[in-house]
């Protein structure tokens, strides 16, 4: 695990009162480890490997706090099920998602990033964050 995580995390908990615990640092552990985009339900699975006893209301918890300390961003790609990724240190991306299998493809564009910032100040408006998710079908579901 990073130490710059870790440390990030430590931060935020201490400065909300809050405790570091062996759970939280299992299950901060298990998140910086999985590239895939988690649920909370995933990341329990792969926690339970390490140490059985933490509960999925325990991951449900931590990830809250990784999203709010800026560790994780909660995505809802409309399924009814939120998926977690990493936020600190990482660039900026978009998604393609498949509707018929559920797979995520992330992608960046220079040239998308330069007409959202072009259609933003043709009308005005100041950016300070976005997010683009495409629908549709992969190659190996087309």
């Amino acid at each position: 695990m990073s130490s710059k995580e870790q440390q990030v995390l430590e931060d935020f908990i201490s400065q909300n009162n809050l405790k570091i615990t062996r759970q939280r640092r299992t299950v901060l552990s298990a998140f910086l480890g999985s590239e895939e985009h988690v649920s909370a339900e995933d990341l329990h699975r792969i926690v339970r490997e390490k140490e059985s006893n933490i509960g999925l209301a325990t991951v449900y918890r931590t990830l809250s706090l990784l999203t709010q300390s800026g560790l994780a961003v909660e995505l809802d790609f409309g399924d009814g099920q939120k998926r977690y990724e990493h936020n600190y240190m990482h660039s900026h991306h978009d998604h393609m998602i498949c509707t018929e299998c559920g797979k995520i493809i992330e992608f960046n564009h220079p040239l998308i990033e330069k007409f959202q910032e072009e259609v933003a100040r043709r009308n005005g408006f100041t950016i300070t964050s976005h997010k683009l998710d495409m629908f549709g079908l992969c190659a190996d579901c087309k």
